[in-house]
C-alpha cells in the first residue's frame, strides 16, 4: 500500500511506502467547482523537509518505473492537462452549452413525492472531516465547542 499525502493519517498507517506531499496550502492547484469554473489555487507558503508536490512526486515515480511522464515542471504540467481537457484553459467562466437552457450538470435526483422524515446530516462532525483538519488544535476545539455542545456562546 503506497500513501501520498501531507499530514499521515489513518491510510498512512498501514502503508507499506510513503511519499510525503505538500498540504493544501503548500502548492498550486486547478479546481473546477460546482459551476464548471476552473479556478487556481496559488501556494501559501513551500513545503517543509522532503514533502513535494503531487505532480512532482508521480513524475519521479515515472521516472523510476521507465515509464517518464513527458513533462518536467509546473509549466509543462498545465500545458499537460489544457491539451487533453481545452476547458481547463479557461479560468473563472461557466461553461457554455449549447443549449443554454440546460443545467451545468444536466438533471439532478428524480421525480416523485418527498419522504416526511426530516433531513438529517450525513456528516456527524464537519470539524473533523479531512486529515489536515484533524491535525489541527484549532479545529480539535471547534470540534469540542461546537458539536458536543461545550461552546463558550451556550453560556451567553
Amino acid at each position: 500500500m503506497v500513501y501520498q499525502g501531507s499530514h499521515g493519517d489513518a491510510g498512512a498507517h498501514h502503508a507499506d511506502v510513503i511519499l510525503p506531499g505538500a498540504a493544501y496550502t503548500e502548492k498550486d492547484g486547478l479546481y473546477v467547482n460546482f459551476e464548471g469554473r476552473v479556478q487556481r489555487g496559488r501556494r501559501a507558503t513551500f513545503p517543509p523537509g522532503e514533502a513535494k508536490e503531487d505532480w512532482a512526486i508521480l513524475r519521479a515515480l515515472s521516472e523510476v518505473l521507465g515509464v517518464k511522464l513527458p513533462y518536467d515542471d509546473r509549466a509543462a504540467l498545465i500545458a499537460a492537462i489544457e491539451k487533453q481537457a481545452p476547458h481547463f484553459a479557461t479560468l473563472n467562466e461557466a461553461p457554455v452549452h449549447a443549449d443554454a437552457s440546460a443545467a451545468t450538470w444536466g438533471a439532478v435526483g428524480e421525480s416523485g413525492a418527498l419522504e416526511s422524515a426530516p433531513v438529517t446530516p450525513g456528516i456527524g462532525d464537519y470539524y473533523l472531516t479531512n486529515p489536515v483538519a484533524r491535525a489541527s488544535e484549532t479545529m480539535a476545539q471547534c470540534s469540542r465547542e461546537f458539536v458536543s455542545g461545550s461552546s463558550k456562546m451556550a453560556a451567553e
